[in-house]
């Protein structure tokens, strides 16, 4: 009979202490728990940061390669991917020179000469 509630009692005691390592814990009526001194804070995810650096990332690639290769050279190979089909086409709407890839392009030009 002993040994049994023994076995009981550390079965028990298991169970407790597995509960606690997971952060389980027991809160009394009237009594400050964990769960006073540790409120999980929600965090939304914020897309403008991220979405910024690649928009700005992808502006600095076209304006350093508006500067290497030259206005008319980058004219003339934008406009063969716009001739051609399926994604190049796309490749060169998306790759046209834009009031703020050409201002890049000076800044660089100015700071480089």
């Amino acid at each position: 009979m002993a040994e049994q509630n023994l076995s009981e009692f550390y079965d028990r005691v298991a169970r407790v202490e597995k509960a606690r390592a997971l952060g389980y814990g027991f809160e009394a009526d009237g009594t400050l728990g964990r769960s006073y001194y540790f409120k999980p804070v929600s965090r939304r995810r914020r897309i403008l940061g991220p979405l910024l650096i690649v928009l700005a990332c992808g502006f600095g690639l076209k304006a350093a390669m508006h500067h290497q290769v030259g206005d008319s050279a980058y004219h003339d190979r934008v406009m063969a991917m716009q001739a051609s089909d399926g994604f190049e086409r796309l490749g060169g709407v998306l790759m046209q020179a834009d009031p703020v890839t050409l201002w890049l392009s000076d800044q660089i030009r100015h700071y480089l000469n």
